[in-house]
């Protein structure tokens, strides 16, 4: 890593440390954290959130499909899906997020991509017009504080057989308790609510599921490895 690259790293670590502003609505307080980081936001948290490429894999996006990502920030699993299935292959594909910041770094990632659109809205109540086929969430659902409305609009926005797939920080029922309240009161500094009812409550939506649990490595905490969960479910 080049100093340059550290010296852009330092200031996103500060920015963490400092944490999520306690004071204005929701969207205030998301714009007020991630303004500053926008610009180094995809190269930091490459590092940081796993998986993410997987769970596009797993998605199984088929020809001409209607997308829908819910909390995409910067748009950056866009190049993810081009390597499973070519975005301008696609019948559509609407990137939702709350942060002005990160959909600005969106809208610029998706010029000339006319079958792409981004949106301001919230999660719980923004729905397409039409059902789609392919609905995800990529380390966005810990960071919505009425995550059931969430899942619960997501699972309603599904077409029959269409799928919803997330990959997210949790609190493993294999996790030791001093462990899960490690990485609970650390994220949760940042606005992640790491929870351990996400997943049992995705299970018992979608009994035809695919789940892995898995840890990984966090930048600049060498030895310890977040708990992180791969999940897809077909609705029927």
């Amino acid at each position: 890593m080049s100093l340059a690259d550290f010296a852009a790293d330092a200031g996103i670590l500060l920015r963490m440390l400092r944490g999520l502003p306690r004071n204005g609505s929701h969207a205030e307080r998301l714009e007020g954290f991630y303004a500053p980081q926008a610009e180094r936001y995809d190269a930091f948290r490459t590092r940081l959130l796993h998986g993410r490429d997987a769970l596009i894999e797993a998605l199984e996006i088929p020809a001409a499909a209607r997308v829908v990502e819910l909390g995409c920030g910067t748009g950056r699993n866009l190049a993810a899906i081009e390597q499973v299935r070519p975005v301008a292959t696609l019948t559509s594909i609407q990137l939702v997020d709350l942060c002005p910041a990160l959909l600005a770094v969106a809208r610029q990632r998706v010029r000339g991509m006319s079958n792409v659109e981004v949106i301001e809205a919230d999660a719980t109540l923004w729905r397409p017009a039409v059902p789609v086929d392919r609905v995800f969430l990529s380390y966005a659902l810990t960071m919505m504080p009425d995550w059931s409305a969430v899942l619960a609009n997501a699972y309603a926005m599904l077409a029959p057989g269409g799928r919803l797939g997330l990959v997210d920080f949790h609190l493993p029922e294999s996790g030791s308790r001093l462990g899960n309240r490690f990485w609970q009161a650390w994220f949760g500094h940042d606005g992640v609510a790491l929870s351990g009812e996400h997943l049992p409550a995705l299970q018992a939506a979608f009994p035809d599921s695919l789940t892995r649990e898995c840890r990984a490595a966090v930048p600049y905490l060498p030895g310890l490895r977040a708990p992180y969960y791969l999940f897809v479910g077909v609705k029927p």
